[in-house]
């Protein structure tokens, strides 16, 4: 327990450590390292172009922080890569890519896909729904990578509101994370119940971390991320920084359990894996929920999720022969 609460007090970081934008761009510059931004989307066209805007104004126009903006897509039907194209973004449908590695729809499928589109040593993922966008959101996670060689991946925090429609909530969001996932981690993986919030959409780290990893194509990326880096790095290559406050829209109970089954089925792959444990294969991917309509019947709704897992990129052929290119 003392060696937790000693990597919560040096591995803790606050956004405001990092504002000073121009000694980040002058450390950047003298390591020789490139930095891409990436925002996985899916219909995400009432925030993306604030995002850009914002990202792009004060981490590439005024200090080049950042060498790439780039939205990867999983088939958005409104007008997200229109928008995203607008204000200056790369832009790129995750299924025209690595075509031969097939596709899946999914986040994880798009950061998975980013790493083979993206050119930067350091690779920043920010989702693309959050209300409130700013460009610590971006520093905030980077500064530790850049000012402390040890660390690697970093991880955001934050409060986060729930809204509704008498406005902002002070409390209430990251329900998933404090009904199963800290529990799972205290009981399997106890180090990691130490992150304040695992299931954060925001965090960066080294491209040399991510392509030796899988990524779970959907709801349990960032468990599988979290999980599978802590074991083969530990702890004290993983940072969190507090970057104040999130907003973005928050999902119903109906679709938190379905985020809820993808997780589950993501740890259960990693017990296996990591703690021996077998018999424990779902008997169903097909999650069933009760859906009531006022005084009208229940309903049994059933829907299935199975969350395949992508190999770790460095596998992948093409990958490989794209990096030795770019190295040229």
């Amino acid at each position: 327990m003392n060696d937790i609460q000693s990597w919560l007090e040096k591995r803790r970081f606050h956004h405001s450590q990092f504002r000073d934008l121009k000694n980040l761009m002058e450390l950047k510059e003298k390591m020789g390292t490139t930095i891409s931004l990436c925002f996985p989307t899916l219909n995400e066209e009432s925030t993306i172009g604030k995002s850009i805007i914002i990202c792009k104004a004060e981490l590439m126009d005024r200090y080049p922080l950042i060498d790439e903006i780039a939205v990867i897509d999983s088939g958005s039907t409104d007008r997200t890569c229109e928008i995203a194209q607008e204000f200056g973004a790369a832009t790129y449908s995750a299924a025209e890519h690595l075509p031969e590695e097939g596709f899946y729809k999914g986040k994880g499928e798009n950061l998975w896909k980013a790493l083979y589109l993206l050119k930067g040593d350091i690779i920043v993922y920010i989702d693309a729904d959050i209300r409130n966008i700013h460009h610590r959101f971006a520093y905030g996670l980077i500064g530790p990578l850049l000012t402390h060689s040890d660390i690697k991946f970093v991880k955001a925090f934050y409060k986060r509101p729930v809204v509704s429609a008498k406005g902002l909530h002070a409390s209430g969001g990251g329900r998933v994370t404090e009904i199963l996932v800290r529990p799972l981690f205290s009981q399997f993986f106890p180090d990691l119940a130490a992150l304040i919030q695992p299931l954060s959409g925001e965090y960066a780290g080294y491209r040399s971390i991510f392509e030796q990893i899988p990524f779970p194509i959907g709801y349990g990326v960032e468990t599988g991320m979290l999980i599978d880096i802590f074991q083969k790095w530990g702890l004290d290559i993983i940072a969190q920084t507090d970057l104040d406050q999130r907003v973005h829209r928050n999902q119903s109970i109906i679709s938190l359990g379905k985020m809820s089954f993808g997780i589950l089925q993501t740890f259960w792959n990693r017990l296996k894996k990591y703690k021996g444990i077998e018999g424990i294969d779902p008997e169903s991917f097909a999650l069933r929920q009760i859906i009531t309509h006022g005084l009208n019947p229940p309903e049994m709704s059933e829907i299935k999720i199975e969350e395949m897992e992508r190999k770790p990129i460095i596998e992948v052929e093409n990958y490989v022969k794209k990096m030795q290119e770019l190295k040229k």
